[in-house]
């Protein structure tokens, strides 16, 4: 499963409005990948999670999934519309 999917479908699991997801891929020069995530303004508490902790766990899983296919490092950034 390719890092994107992955991410949307861990997101729009989550949010309550999985209509209103986005999710991009931005590739550096130097073997990093960033994920641009946007989410409907009232998903953001449920997508971050006290303390983050939700946020904390889609990352470990999609960093996780890299390393076991692509041996990429992912960066993350949540954000709202």
């Amino acid at each position: 499963m390719k890092l994107v999917e992955l991410t949307e479908f861990l997101v729009k699991s989550i949010a309550s409005e999985p209509d209103m997801v986005s999710v991009k891929q931005f590739e550096d020069d130097d073997d990093k990948v960033t994920i641009q995530v946007l989410v409907d303004e009232k998903d953001m508490g449920a997508v971050i999670g006290r303390k983050g902790n939700i946020a904390n766990a889609i990352r470990t899983i999609v960093q996780a999934s890299s390393y076991v296919n692509e041996n990429k490092s992912v960066r993350i950034n949540i954000d709202s519309f």
